[in-house]
């Protein structure tokens, strides 16, 4: 029986998406596990590369409160993948009493590259949305991954979101924070020392093994974003902007301005 399909009425649903990349022996990738249920659909799409490449699809509407999704990624050694998605995430609040959760769970082996690029995640007004995001990275595994957090829809005040994102190279820990945002968050979440009244927050977080030997140097991106190393093999870029438009582009625009091989 389908994950979601099991949950009572009240309980919230359950669904989980799981991705496993291989590399095929002939200078690509394949893709041996794609399985989804409930509202998470996973889709293989055309890729321009050598990699592979699949698309995140809600087919329902969610996560509503008392709901629990999962998605777990694996890259095996030398394989690449990259993951989006087709639209934005909307947080709503439910029926079901109890906050949302979205769990994320991605592993990458040595000599393969993850980019976990979806769309923005949109916390609604009356939503109540817990995030956990763990990434465990070998020695000389490569990632991109971005974090994306509107503050409620146009004209409505945000729903409570907590997002956490941890992660761990050659089993160290390079990154470990907590965000929380909306009613009954922490005070001073929406002052000078955090969002300073912006409604869109995001991070981008880069791995490459070289950035081990050359740290990339801290610093200002442009109004609204800098740049930081972090211990071990990677740099981590952190952006505010008012809109969901204006914070895309400076986290495309730090990434592109990030050394590259």
């Amino acid at each position: 029986m389908p994950a979601g399909a099991g949950a009572g009425a009240g309980a919230g649903v359950r669904s989980v998406a799981r991705i496993v990349a291989r590399a095929d022996g002939r200078g690509g990738t394949s893709l041996p596990v794609l399985e989804s249920d409930g509202p998470l659909a996973l889709r293989r799409t055309r890729s321009a590369g050598t990699g592979a490449r699949v698309m995140l699809v809600g087919a329902m509407s969610g996560p509503l409160g008392g709901d629990h999704f999962t998605v777990e990624g694996r890259v095996e050694e030398e394989a690449r993948l990259s993951v989006g998605s087709a639209a934005a995430t909307i947080a709503l609040p439910g029926q079901a009493k109890g906050e949302a959760r979205y769990d994320v769970r991605l592993d990458v082996a040595d000599g393969g590259e993850l980019h976990w690029l979806p769309e923005q995640l949109i916390s609604a007004q009356g939503s109540d949305l817990r995030v956990s995001t763990r990434v465990e990275l070998a020695t000389t595994a490569r990632l991109v991954l971005r974090e994306e957090q509107v503050l409620g829809r146009v004209g409505e005040e945000p729903g409570r979101l907590t997002s956490r994102l941890t992660v761990r190279v050659a089993g160290q820990a390079v990154l470990d924070q907590e965000l929380a945002c909306g009613p009954g968050a922490p005070g001073g979440w929406d002052g000078p020392a955090v969002l300073a009244g912006h409604r869109a927050v995001g991070q981008l977080l880069v791995v490459r093994p070289e950035f081990a030997a050359t740290p990339v140097a801290a610093g200002l991106l442009g109004e609204g974003a800098s740049v930081v190393p972090l211990a071990g093999p990677a740099a981590l870029v952190t952006a505010v902007a008012p809109d969901a438009l204006r914070l895309r582009r400076l986290l495309d625009e730090a990434l592109a301005s990030l050394p590259r091989t």
